[in-house]
């Protein structure tokens, strides 16, 4: 992943800009669209939306 790549992840839950290792990237379970969550939403289960289909998920 680019430098460039990384300065956009933002969290698909909270918005936030993400950097560092504990944030998560995983694909959307229903469209595959690339999904990011930040450290803090993981933790507390936050719930997040896809953008792409509406997806939710924990």
């Amino acid at each position: 992943m680019s430098a460039e790549q990384r300065a956009q992840r933002k969290c698909t839950s909270c918005g936030i800009n993400i950097a560092g290792l504990s944030a998560a990237s995983f694909d959307c379970p229903e469209c595959g669209h690339q999904l990011h969550r930040c450290e803090r939403c993981r933790k507390q289960s936050n719930l997040y939306e896809c953008p792409d289909c509406g997806f939710t998920g924990p």
